[in-house]
């Protein structure tokens, strides 16, 4: 599948006993450092755009520097802030670096809580200024606050018209400095009310500091700033006084997990992150709640709040088709389960020649569901052959059983990737030839003219790399025929809570779409979807109904995957082909757990995500559709 830039990752760690302790327990102080590293790399599969990492002292006397943050972009992001922080330790002696107490007081980066971010831009804008995690700063250590997310808001307009009407300014047009500063604002107003309430108590000086940073309450903060946001988010945060906290959107659209222990808290974007960094098992670690928050004070309590009520379960589905590290327990076993049910639809592609046929995968995205493909199909040829044994009756022999149990599903390497490959040191001219050979095929694994080559992939979203690169490269052995599989259904709808892919002409299934109105003389049919998109374009998100379903409504999944079919089809290339996808009755059996399911369906779980939708095909309509 081609890349896809989407959602990010997050990992939190915090210390609950002193440095000292991990010094002498693991024979480090950096323990929490290294563990932080550890999980970003391990969810380096959700930002290969830039990184960034913020860590906070407990206890930092006034003149010390208590906050610190490194942030770079790139795919060796990672890397590089990790090697920015730990360059402040390359001339210390030994002793030095053994002493807890000396980096506490002395070190950048020698605290107690830490905070790591993975970006992939989810709007299209670039530049460190985009790169989380965020920081706002004052004198006041409980007023410092740094944010960071897996998220995508599709009502910062609405809020920023919102600002800008009270006469504030933001710098930036963005959700995450748009929330930084709204969330900083909160947090402004609930120091200001333990200072009062400190006052009230007749207080003064330091004490009233010490009381303010005993009593805030972050949940405060995030109830007064979540409440208007609409879309899919994880939001994390730490600020200068000590307080951690991560909140879940009340859809449950994007994932956190967590774990205590005696010795700390984490919270990250995966589950078997936190599994492999720290070695527990999966019951261990919990899966944070639509609309609840996780807090821990500077005195390391904790304690789970709900703070916006949870509304229609809506996690992604997509997250476990594609985005998560397929080595969480569930997952694999979800992708698997996308495989196997899909023997039915790829029967029917060859024709029920299961003698000669072929199968493969795309890699790498695709290997769990083609290990289940090839188990629904041996449990299928297991069923064929119990019935061809009892029709032997009392006719069987060693020969006449020997060919029935012989029979086998026929699986091959059939493709590889050359991850090495790199298209862009390539002019213009060269680069598409190049692109078209990042993947190869095994020569001789399949019988030119007889066999049937099945080939199945995690999703086809835009299939340029299908029409690019994969069936003409597939076309090299002469198959009969070749069939590629979806796990997952037919995109039809952009994301907006993560993904950037708002375009709807970037769609094959879309676009197959639009050729099927033509061919079909219903063109008329999309004029009345835009009048009927355009008209809601001023109602408020609450009112929008999503009017771009209309575009399918003629269209049989198959009608549109035979479109497709053609559309895709290398010049040159004459070998048949075919394209399986997914049911999303399928999906849901696999996925039971995560109904999401708008990029398939286009039932966007908020307003915000209708409203956007319909934006998008007006866009289209306008600058895409009208102008050939």
């Amino acid at each position: 599948m081609e890349p896809l830039k989407h959602e990010c990752g997050v990992a939190m760690i915090r210390l609950l006993k002193p440095l000292e302790y991990y010094q002498q327990k693991y024979g480090t102080w950096m323990y929490a450092l290294n563990k932080l590293y550890l999980m970003m790399e391990k969810q380096h599969n959700r930002g290969q755009e830039g990184a960034g990492m913020a860590c906070v002292k407990l206890g930092g006397k006034p003149g010390h520097e208590y906050m610190f943050r490194e942030r770079a972009e790139g795919k060796n992001a990672v890397t590089e802030i990790f090697g920015k922080a730990n360059a402040n330790f390359k001339n210390l002696t030994p002793e030095q670096l053994a002493d807890a107490k000396f980096a506490r007081e002395e070190l950048p980066f020698a605290g107690e809580l830490y905070m790591g971010h993975l970006r992939y831009s989810t709007t299209g804008k670039s530049g460190i200024q985009y790169v989380h995690p965020f920081l706002r700063r004052n004198n006041w250590k409980a007023k410092n606050l740094c944010l960071c997310g897996n998220f995508n808001m599709t009502n910062v307009d609405e809020i920023f018209q919102e600002l800008t009407k009270q006469g504030q300014s933001p710098r930036i047009y963005s959700d995450t400095y748009i929330m930084l500063e709204l969330m900083g604002h909160r947090l402004d107003r609930e120091v200001e009310r333990n200072f009062v309430a400190a006052k009230a108590m007749e207080m003064q000086n330091t004490d009233i500091t010490n009381y303010i940073e005993d009593h805030v309450k972050m949940s405060n903060v995030l109830k007064t700033t979540m409440k208007d946001f609409d879309g899919g988010y994880v939001v994390c945060g730490i600020t200068g006084s000590g307080e951690m906290f991560s909140m879940r959107d009340p859809w449950g659209i994007r994932p956190a997990f967590y774990y205590k222990d005696d010795e700390l808290m984490v919270v990250a974007s995966e589950r078997p992150v936190i599994q492999t960094a720290l070695d527990v098992e999966a019951d261990m670690v919990h899966e944070l709640q639509p609309g609840q928050g996780i807090f821990m004070n500077k005195c390391g309590e904790v304690h789970t709040e709900q703070v916006i009520e949870a509304k229609k379960y809506a996690a992604c589905s997509f997250e476990r088709v594609y985005f998560s590290r397929g080595s969480d327990k569930d997952i694999y076993n979800e992708r698997k389960e996308l495989g196997r049910t899909l023997v039915e639809p790829i029967l029917k592609a060859v024709n029920n020649e299961l003698d000669n046929t072929v199968f493969g995968y795309i890699p790498n995205t695709a290997e769990a569901a083609y290990y289940g493909m090839l188990q629904g199909f041996n449990e299928y040829l297991n069923q064929q052959k119990a019935e061809d044994i009892e029709r032997l009756g009392a006719n069987v022999t060693h020969e006449k059983l020997h060919e029935i149990l012989s029979r086998r599903i026929r699986a091959e390497k059939v493709a590889w990737k050359d991850i090495k490959m790199r298209t862009f040191i390539a002019e213009g001219n060269s680069r598409h030839d190049l692109a078209a050979h990042v993947y190869d095929i095994t020569y001789g694994s399949v019988r030119p003219g007889v066999d049937n080559l099945v080939v199945i992939d995690d999703s086809i979203v835009r299939g340029t790399t299908l029409r690019e690169s994969i069936i003409r490269i597939m076309d090299r052995l002469h198959p009969r025929r070749i069939v590629v599989v979806s796990s997952s259904p037919q995109v039809r709808y952009p994301d907006y809570y993560g993904i950037d892919m708002a375009h709807m002409e970037e769609f094959i299934a879309f676009r197959a779409a639009i050729e099927l109105h033509k061919e079909r003389g219903i063109e008329a049919r999309l004029d009345v979807i835009y009048q009927r998109c355009k008209a809601q374009l001023n109602l408020p998100k609450e009112q929008v109904v999503n009017y771009v379903r209309d575009v399918y409504e003629p269209f049989t999944s198959e009608d549109i995957s035979e479109k497709m079919a053609e559309m895709l089809r290398p010049e040159g290339v004459t070998t048949e082909i075919h394209i399986v996808y997914q049911s999303i009755e399928g999906l849901h059996k696999a996925c039971p757990h995560s109904p999401g399911d708008w990029y398939f369906s286009g039932h966007y779980p908020t307003p915000g995500g209708n409203k956007r939708v319909n934006e998008a095909f007006v866009n289209f309509y306008e600058n895409s559709y009208k102008t050939k």
